[in-house]
């Protein structure tokens, strides 16, 4: 889990959570709809999982740029998107 984001501003409000979803599933160089936002406290928490680091960095750095004044915590995981390499050993 990261803090992407902290600033001193109040807690965050359901319309704010909703922008967020809304700029992840309609921004073309997004359109991510597996995450998930929710309001903790006095921060956002963004939840779920994505296909590459670079694709966890594009998501935070656009949330963080339309909304620089929201405290933002990331727990957004990788997947691995691609075929194994080496062959499983079942017992």
């Amino acid at each position: 889990m990261t803090h992407h984001r902290d600033s001193g501003a109040g807690p965050p409000d359901e319309y704010v959570e909703a922008e967020i979803h809304r700029l992840l599933a309609e921004d073309p160089a997004v359109a991510e709809q597996g995450i998930t936002v929710v309001r903790r406290e006095r921060a956002l928490m963004l939840y779920g999982e994505v296909e590459s680091p670079h694709r966890r960095e594009e998501i935070l750095r656009r949330v963080a740029e339309r909304f620089p004044d929201v405290p933002i915590t990331s727990d957004i995981g990788v997947i691995r998107a691609q075929a194994p390499t080496q062959i499983e050993q079942l017992p």
